[in-house]
């Protein structure tokens, strides 16, 4: 791994560049992503996100590591699946959401469980609400896990709406019930920029991908949802800065990543900040 890139940040950020609201076509998406794997950043590069749509109308080329997006009915997931490897793309992971805000999660659990049997060689994240049934869904992932089943949960802690944002505390929860069962998760949707801050045009407070790491230190250190929704309020650099630069040889507890339409974003602001040392034009 290059030096410049800290373990602590390695493959923190997904190319989101085919995700709304990014209108990039494949072929775009597929150069500028393969201009980004030959930069000096590589390696906090995760995949390509590919949307399981997109799969039906084409395909990325041969040697590229994507992750599918399951926009489709979960029968057409597996079909997605085949299409990229028969093109000579390499899938990493697949992420299906499993129920809509406020629907019972547990028949799409049940797909899902159904699904990660299938393709028992990629891991398959759960995008599970932030509402109800929450726990009990932690549970039933925690037990598939248990069983042998590469599975794990996936939030989305964004949106078009105020409710969608969750507050700190509740966020704080989330990550120290995933602690508690053992379970990485990725996040999705809300993480625009590394500190918390609230957009001058919508008024809606997002979450810093970096207090969510610095978060997800100290749950993994034994911290208490208290200690953690802490973390995730703070606005400002300093205190978080500190306490991650200290970790950056570390791999990285709990938090797998999240997806990013302009992967340059995310890691200007990690150079800003002094936590990856480097240079692009």
């Amino acid at each position: 791994m290059s030096t410049l890139v800290p373990t602590l940040f390695a493959g923190l950020v997904d190319d989101a560049s085919l995700l709304p609201p990014s209108f990039a076509s494949l072929p775009d998406a597929v150069t500028k992503h393969g201009e980004h794997r030959k930069a000096w950043f590589a390696d906090l590069l995760g995949p390509l996100l590919v949307p399981a749509s997109v799969v039906g109308i084409d395909v990325p080329p041969a040697g590229l590591t994507v992750a599918l997006i399951g926009d489709v009915a979960a029968s057409a997931v597996p079909v997605a699946v085949e299409k990229l490897r028969s093109a000579g793309a390499a899938v990493c992971h697949i992420e299906v959401a499993v129920a809509r805000r406020g629907e019972d999660p547990q028949p799409g659990l049940a797909d899902l469980r159904t699904l990660a049997g299938r393709h028992d060689e990629l891991i398959v994240y759960a995008e599970i609400p932030l509402s109800w049934g929450l726990l009990t869904a932690l549970d039933t992932v925690a037990e598939a896990r248990a069983a042998g089943l590469r599975v794990a949960p996936k939030f989305r802690v964004g949106g078009l709406a105020a409710e969608l944002f969750p507050t700190p505390v509740e966020l704080a929860a989330v990550v120290c019930a995933c602690r508690d069962r053992e379970l990485p998760f990725r996040l999705a949707a809300g993480l625009r920029h590394a500190i918390r801050h609230t957009d001058p045009e919508t008024g809606f407070t997002h979450h810093g991908f970096l207090n969510v790491l610095a978060a997800a230190l100290v749950a993994s250190g034994g911290g208490e949802v208290a200690e953690v929704a802490e973390v995730l309020a703070a606005t400002h650099p300093v205190p978080l800065v500190e306490s991650v630069r200290v970790r950056r040889a570390e791999r990285r507890p709990l938090f797998i990543g999240f997806g990013a339409a302009n992967v340059v974003e995310p890691l200007t602001e990690l150079v800003r900040l002094g936590l990856i040392n480097g240079g692009y034009e």
